[in-house]
């Protein structure tokens, strides 16, 4: 899935928090922008069993 919502590809080392921007130029800086949305889902994840048995017991 991709999302309209794009961040500062550099934003750690120009500005104080995350600038996101719907253009592929960031509007405080003029850097390049890149896609926020997290990344895909992996059907392999070796650790996804333990990680999902942990969030149950803590729910």
């Amino acid at each position: 899935m991709k999302s309209d919502i794009r961040v500062c590809s550099a934003w750690r080392e120009r500005h104080d928090r995350p600038v996101y921007s719907l253009s592929s130029e960031c509007p405080d800086c003029g850097g390049e922008t890149e896609n926020s949305a997290p990344a895909p889902f992996d059907p392999e994840d070796r650790y996804g069993e333990y990680r999902r048995a942990l969030r149950k017991r803590q729910s």
